[in-house]
C-alpha cells in the first residue's frame, strides 16, 4: 500500500493547489517551524510571526477539511530544526514509501529538498507550485535569440499570452505602457487614505521564538499584528485596495512621504508570496473594479498595476532561476563597503533615510520606489558589498524571499549584475528625492547645497559614484549626458566635490 508524505513549505499556501481538491487517506501532510528557516539570515520579528502564524492557519483549515497532518512547531522536542533531519526521521517512523513536494521558489531551498529526495531509499517527486503564470524556464526560452532581458518585451508577450488588457494581441487602449502617467508627487495638502491594517493576536507566537532565542530585528505589536496571515484576510486587503486605493494607485506609486506606510499601495506582496492569492485573481479583480468604475479609474492607474503583476514579479522571477546561483556573486563595481550602522536604527540625520529606515524596522514595509531611491540608492553610492544590502533587504522585509528580493536588489537597485535586468543604474541626488517626496524640506541637511556644511550627501556621493565608475559607465547611452555634465564642470568644483563625498564615506556611521 502507498502511504506518501507531502511537504508544505512556508510560503506554499495554495489552499487551491490540486494536492487538496480530494482527501486521500493514504496521503499525510508535514509543515514544521525549523531554525535552518529562521537564522539564515538575520529577519524582521514581524517576518517570522507572520509566516509562522499563516502556516498555523493553514495547517487548521487543512484539519478543519479532514486533510492528515503533521505539524512541527518551533520548540516541540521532536524537531531535529531541519527539512532533511525531519523528513528522515518521519520516513522512519511511520513507514512512509513515497515522499512529495512542491518545487521550492528559492535555489538554496530547492536544492536542500532535491539533495534531500536522492538521499531517501524512497521513491519521491516533485510538483509545481500551481501559483505563477510562468514556469521557471519560461523566460530563458523567451529570450534565447533575443540579445537582452528587456522587460517590455517580456511583459507584452505576458499580456498577450493571457489575454490580459489585450483584443486579440493588441492593447485594448492601443497603448502598452503608461509608466509616464504614473509619477507624480503628492499634493502639498493631500493626505492619502489611512492602511487598511488586522489586530491578530499573535503573542503566542511571539513567545515561542522568544523561547527559541532567535535573533530578530525590528518592532512588533504582538496583540495587534497588521499583516493579513490567512486566505480570508488577504482578499480583504486585495478588495481595500481595489476600492479605495486603485484610482490613485498609478499616479502616486512612485511617490513618498514622511509617517505613511504604504500610500495607495496594496500591500499584498507578503500575501502572494506565501500563496495565500495567486497573481491570476489579483489581476482579475483590479480588472473587474476597473471595468465597474471606469469613469474613476483611469486607465493608467490600472496598467501600472497589472504590470507590476505579470511584468516585473514574473520577470524578475524568471532573471532568477536563468542566472542563478552565479547571480548571487555578481559585484559589477567591486564594491566592498559595510551598511552604516544606521541601517539596523534609523539614528540618521538625513531625513528620508530615516523615515524609510524606521519604517521598515516599524513595520517590516517600504514601497518600491523607497527600497530603490532611498535605501538602494544611498547603499549604491556609498559602495556597500551587494552581500550586505541582500541580506539587509532580505531580512528586513515581510515580502522578502530570495526569488524576488535578489534580482531586485543586486540587479535593479545595486547594478551589480552589470546590466541583466536594469539598463542603467539607479542613483540621484537630493533633487529627485526632493521632486518625489516630501522629505527634503525638514531635513538636517540642505537639498541645494552640495558641499560645505550641512550639504546633503546625495549630492556630491551622487557624482562621486559618477567619476570612480566612468571606465565602467560612460559609454552607457542612458548616462552619457550625465558624463557631459561632469566633464564641463569647473577643476575646482569636482574636486570639492570629491573631497566632501570623501569626507562623507569616511565619517558615514555619523551622517
Amino acid at each position: 500500500m502507498k502511504k506518501t508524505l507531502r511537504l508544505i513549505l512556508g510560503d506554499q499556501l495554495n489552499s487551491n493547489h490540486t494536492w487538496f481538491s480530494e482527501v486521500d487517506d493514504s496521503v499525510v501532510y508535514v509543515m514544521m517551524e525549523v531554525r535552518t528557516e529562521t537564522d539564515y539570515v538575520k529577519h524582521h520579528i514581524q517576518k517570522v510571526v507572520g509566516i509562522f502564524a499563516a502556516m498555523r492557519a493553514f495547517a487548521s483549515e487543512l484539519k478543519v477539511n479532514n486533510h492528515k497532518l503533521i505539524y512541527l512547531h518551533l520548540n516541540d522536542e521532536n524537531n531535529l530544526h531541519s527539512f532533511e533531519k525531519n523528513i528522515h526521521q518521519l520516513v522512519s517512523e511511520f513507514g512512509f514509501n513515497h515522499f512529495e513536494y512542491q518545487l521550492a521558489d528559492e535555489y538554496r531551498v530547492d536544492t536542500i529538498l532535491k539533495e534531500l529526495s536522492t538521499s531517501l531509499s524512497i521513491t519521491s517527486n516533485a510538483v509545481d507550485t500551481e501559483h505563477f503564470f510562468t514556469t521557471r524556464e519560461e523566460l530563458g526560452h523567451f529570450f534565447a535569440t533575443k540579445k537582452s532581458f528587456l522587460m517590455e518585451t517580456f511583459y507584452r508577450s505576458m499580456r498577450k499570452k493571457h489575454q490580459i488588457l489585450v483584443e486579440g494581441d493588441q492593447p485594448v487602449t492601443g497603448q502598452w505602457n503608461y509608466d509616464a502617467d504614473n509619477r507624480k508627487k503628492l499634493p502639498k495638502n493631500h493626505k492619502p487614505i489611512t492602511p487598511f491594517v488586522f489586530n491578530t493576536d499573535v503573542s503566542l507566537i511571539v513567545e515561542d521564538i522568544n523561547k527559541a532565542l532567535i535573533t530578530t530585528l525590528g518592532t512588533i505589536d504582538s496583540k495587534n499584528f497588521i499583516w493579513p496571515i490567512n486566505r480570508t484576510q488577504s482578499l480583504e486587503l486585495l478588495d481595500f485596495f481595489a476600492v479605495e486605493c486603485l484610482s490613485l494607485f498609478g499616479t502616486y506609486q512612485d511617490a513618498m512621504a514622511p509617517n505613511e506606510l504604504s500610500l495607495y499601495h496594496s500591500r499584498i506582496s507578503f500575501s502572494m508570496n506565501i500563496k495565500l492569492i495567486s497573481p491570476r485573481e489579483v489581476i482579475e479583480r483590479v480588472i473587474e473594479e476597473w471595468r465597474l468604475r471606469p469613469s474613476e479609474i483611469e486607465f493608467h492607474q490600472l496598467e501600472g498595476f497589472v504590470r507590476q503583476i505579470i511584468g516585473w514579479r514574473e520577470y524578475m522571477r524568471g532573471i532568477y532561476w536563468n542566472k542563478m546561483p552565479q547571480y548571487a556573486a555578481l559585484n559589477f563595481f567591486e564594491h566592498k563597503e559595510k551598511l552604516p550602522h544606521w541601517f539596523w536604527t534609523g539614528k540618521t540625520k538625513m531625513n528620508c533615510l530615516k523615515d524609510t529606515i524606521q519604517q521598515s524596522l516599524n513595520y517590516a514595509y517600504a514601497h518600491h520606489i523607497q527600497r530603490l531611491m532611498i535605501t538602494g540608492n544611498f547603499a549604491l553610492l556609498a559602495g556597500i558589498h551587494p552581500d550586505e544590502v541582500d541580506s539587509w533587504y532580505l531580512g528586513i522585509y515581510i515580502d522578502a524571499f530570495e526569488w524576488v528580493e535578489i534580482t531586485n536588489t543586486r540587479g535593479m537597485s545595486q547594478f551589480a549584475d552589470g546590466g541583466i535586468v536594469g539598463t542603467k543604474p539607479y542613483v540621484s541626488s537630493a533633487a529627485y528625492i526632493d521632486k518625489m517626496s516630501h522629505y527634503c524640506g525638514s531635513c538636517f541637511y540642505k537639498k541645494n547645497i552640495k558641499t560645505g556644511d550641512k550639504a546633503c550627501p546625495f549630492n556630491s556621493l551622487y557624482w562621486n559614484f559618477y567619476d570612480k565608475n566612468e571606465s565602467k559607465l560612460a559609454s552607457n547611452p542612458r548616462i552619457g549626458m550625465m558624463y557631459n555634465v561632469w566633464r564641463k564642470m569647473k577643476s575646482e568644483d569636482k574636486t570639492a566635490l570629491l573631497e566632501q563625498a570623501n569626507y562623507y564615506l569616511k565619517n558615514i556611521n555619523e551622517l
